[in-house]
């Protein structure tokens, strides 16, 4: 709507008020005291954060039904789960790494692929 029109608009305290006394009412939504008054919603939506009036701001409620509950917790729990194991692989690749360089050193060789290649295990 005012979208690179190039004018600069600044409000008067009382009139940022006034917005926000309309619009606490509930008679109006912001979008219609916009309309009204020429005011973008998220410059109304500034002054509600400016003016600490949280009681304006838009409420999310979430309604969830019991077994969309239960199925969130099971694949929250899966997760974990999964988690757990790739801490538990990765931690088990690092050991066996660990080992792969020492015994590598131990035997002589330049290096832990020579090891590998002379063992025929599989990078």
């Amino acid at each position: 709507m005012y979208k690179n029109d190039g004018i600069l608009r600044r409000y008067s305290e009382g009139f940022k008020l006034k917005i926000l006394a309309e619009l606490s009412t509930g008679k109006y939504s912001k979008r219609e005291l916009g309309d009204i008054y020429g005011v973008n919603r998220t410059t109304i939506n500034e002054w509600i954060k400016k003016y600490n009036r949280k009681d304006l701001m838009n409420t999310r409620i979430l309604v969830e039904t019991e077994g969309e509950t239960s199925r969130l917790k099971a694949l929250q729990k899966e997760i974990k789960q999964l988690k757990e194991l790739l801490i538990k692989k990765d931690l088990d690749k690092l050991a066996l790494d660990s080992y792969l360089e020492v015994a590598a050193e131990e035997l002589g060789y330049k290096n832990v692929d020579e090891l590998k290649k002379n063992l025929n295990i599989k990078p």
